[in-house]
């Protein structure tokens, strides 16, 4: 296990921000991911979990602590059962199973990140989510000090949430285990109307699993959300904010405000969420708020393609990302009463 001290952090996340950590370990295999975690434990030090850091916000002083790099690697595909070692790279696991012509995840191509992470915020894009395929997770209980296999039902899924972000000092994901459908090379049925669009068909239609993940990498790659080092869009978390949730009163709110601000002709987007709430789209808040593509004039700015993204310019500092962020928040919710919650776990600073 490779052992770095007063290590940086920075360029292990997507945004390129952040302190070192006091000690950062690289672990290769589940047994040396267990080792350093009870190490971690039984000496009492804070242990930061790190995977493809794609969701992370790191503040300039760094992590007083063990940061732990699981690189562990795993790819076993049985049928239509699937199973990825918590380090495999997300996009590329995607990829395989599109070329073996198995549906359920081609819509999720181009996430950055690593396949452990992907249950713990309950990854989604394109009308998928991977609470609907993943029937199994393997992770180091630090509670109990044992490996336990959770399955789907108690991960306690929901919109980009799970048990593990919940409990986030408890599980250390290891394996994430996915039953996929055979479907004769077509993809599963398309959700969302964007890529129906973009691909001539009708929502609900299947299509060629291949072309629709190819259709998902140019519609995000067309918004700044497909990696690219010489992309500065790119240099983000992505999507830094989930979409509201409203319940009757919170929607009612946001009605209301939208039509003094914008003219009763205008109605926000709204989608069912359950129990009576509705879903709102949080790209269009920003957008609606004043804060256009590109807004900013620092190294922190709103994307050129995409409202929902928070971006490094280059030479930007956390703070500089998080006074942007603040800033939008306290917009939209002054705009429209409703106040917004970033998706990227923040690490030693808060919004």
């Amino acid at each position: 296990m490779q052992e770095l001290h007063d290590a940086p952090l920075a360029p292990l996340t997507t945004f390129r921000l952040g302190g070192p950590a006091d000690r950062l370990l690289t672990a290769t295999t589940d047994a040396e991911v267990i080792a350093a975690v009870r190490e971690a434990d039984d000496s009492g030090t804070p242990l930061l979990v790190v995977g493809g850091g794609s969701n992370l916000v790191i503040g300039d002083k760094g992590f007083d602590g063990t940061a732990l790099r699981i690189a562990t690697k795993g790819f076993t595909l049985s049928g239509t059962a699937l199973e990825l070692a918590a380090g495999e790279i997300w996009t590329d696991a995607v990829a395989r199973t599109v070329e073996a012509g198995l549906a359920g995840i081609e819509c999720l191509a181009g996430i950055p990140g690593s396949a452990g992470a992907t249950p713990i915020q309950n990854v989604g894009a394109y009308g998928q989510e991977v609470s609907s395929v993943i029937t199994e997770v393997v992770a180091y209980d630090r509670h109990t000090r044992e490996t336990v296999t959770l399955p789907n039902e108690a991960c306690a899924f929901s919109y980009r949430h799970s048990r593990f972000k919940a409990e986030p000092d408890r599980f250390v994901v290891l394996r994430v285990r996915f039953g996929l459908e055979d479907a004769g090379g077509q993809s599963a049925p398309l959700l969302y109307p964007e890529t129906a669009r973009a691909m001539g068909v009708e929502k609900g239609d299947r299509v060629p699993a291949a072309s629709a993940s190819e259709t998902v990498l140019r519609l995000r790659a067309g918004k700044g959300m497909v990696l690219d080092p010489e992309d500065h869009d790119t240099w983000s978390a992505g999507s830094f904010f989930t979409n509201p949730v409203l319940d009757e009163a919170g929607h009612a709110l946001l009605l209301a405000r939208a039509a003094e601000r914008l003219g009763t002709d205008v109605t926000p987007p709204a989608f069912p969420a359950g129990d009576g709430r509705v879903k709102t789209s949080a790209a269009w808040l920003i957008d609606k708020a004043g804060f256009t593509k590109g807004y900013g004039t620092g190294p922190a700015r709103i994307s050129t393609k995409h409202t929902l993204a928070l971006t490094n310019r280059g030479g930007a500092t956390t703070e500089d990302l998080l006074a942007l962020a603040r800033e939008v928040v306290a917009g939209v919710h002054e705009a429209f009463g409703v106040t917004l919650v970033n998706e990227p776990v923040t690490v030693g600073v808060s919004l």
